[in-house]
């Protein structure tokens, strides 16, 4: 029986519980792993621990008070007390420091349990500090949906490329910005554009994040720093959001069939430094990245091997982000 702890349980938290639920036949069946939630911390609900296994279906409706659990006064007491196997871990960005997130996840590893995120800042400000502590514990820290959702990339390169040198990458990392520069195509306003990002659901109240492009910078350095092995931080990206853009433009450059997407860019210079940026650019036909629609998201890598390997996202959603999270722990307790 695999403990489970949740560090975060908002939206991606609860789809990860609900998906834990609708697989838990086939995860015992197929894997022989049985599982139950023994820790949810919230900075809302506080530490709640019950080392029997929380009620799902009550987990995911009824209020902290309405359960049957503990409340404790610490992470550290928490994670005593919920005996973690693994650490679920969804709680928001940090795009300075990448803490509180990487302390959680070092001191996880640290008691035992597996680490696994969907925190890209766990990436790029402790990847080899936690990779470290994941060896000396015998567990592992996995990190899949961090960039396209559950789109397998890290897992990719682990296993299905070995010997293979990343000469650079492009993509389109934002469903965000994809959003509202279409709107913005058939004529409406960015502020229009907006809207119709949160009335799908991909964007907070507050869209700076995606539209000024610290999100796909921090794609950008997480691929950087874990496939290039060249550690790279936001502040050395040169990033360009896609406020700068006017509505007659951006229709322009979609008759002309260059239409501007937010493209994240990284690639080796010949002196072996990298060069990254991310920034607005018309794309032509012939350009992988230029069918990207929607909320869907693309990375294109240039490798040594092969002049071109394009993955793509089609449409992710919620439980997408969270099918990542959970491929992550099955590969992690199956290893």
């Amino acid at each position: 029986m695999y403990n489970l702890c949740f560090l975060g349980f908002g939206n991606v938290g609860r789809a990860l519980a609900r998906l834990f639920g609708t697989k838990s036949a086939e995860l015992a069946q197929l894997y022989g792993i049985e599982w139950r939630i023994t820790g949810v911390a919230t900075r809302r609900m506080g530490w709640l621990t019950n080392p029997a296994g929380f009620n799902l279906e009550s987990l995911l409706t009824a209020g902290a008070d309405q359960l049957s659990c503990t409340r404790v006064r610490n992470f550290e007491e928490w994670l005593e007390q919920s005996s973690p196997a693994a650490l679920l871990e969804t709680t928001s960005l940090s795009v300075e420091t990448g803490r509180p997130a990487i302390d959680y996840l070092r001191a996880a590893l640290q008691s035992g349990a597996h680490a696994i995120t969907a925190n890209k800042g766990t990436v790029v400000y402790g990847y080899e500090e936690l990779a470290a502590a994941a060896g000396r514990a015998g567990k592992r820290y996995l990190f899949e949906a961090t960039v396209l959702d559950s789109a397998p990339i890290f897992s990719l390169f682990r296993e299905c490329l070995p010997a293979v040198k990343l000469r650079g990458f492009t993509g389109v990392f934002n469903s965000t910005t994809n959003v509202i520069l279409e709107a913005m195509e058939t004529g409406r306003t960015f502020e229009e554009g907006v809207e119709a990002a949160r009335e799908l659901g991909v964007t907070e109240t507050d869209p700076s994040h995606d539209v000024d492009g610290w999100d796909s910078t921090v794609k950008v350095c997480a691929l950087a720093t874990v496939l290039m092995k060249s550690p790279l931080k936001p502040d050395q990206v040169r990033r360009e959001g896609i406020r700068g853009l006017d509505t007659r433009t951006i229709q322009k450059a979609r008759t002309e069939g260059r239409p501007f997407k937010l493209v994240a860019r990284a690639r080796f210079e010949r002196d072996g430094s990298i060069s990254a940026s991310v920034q607005p650019e018309q794309l032509n036909a012939t350009d992988p990245l230029s069918s990207v629609r929607g909320t869907s998201l693309a990375a294109h890598f240039e490798l040594d091997m092969m002049p071109g390997l394009t993955i793509m996202s089609h449409r992710p959603n919620l439980q997408s982000t969270a099918y990542g999270l959970l491929a992550d722990f099955i590969n992690a307790v199956r290893s």
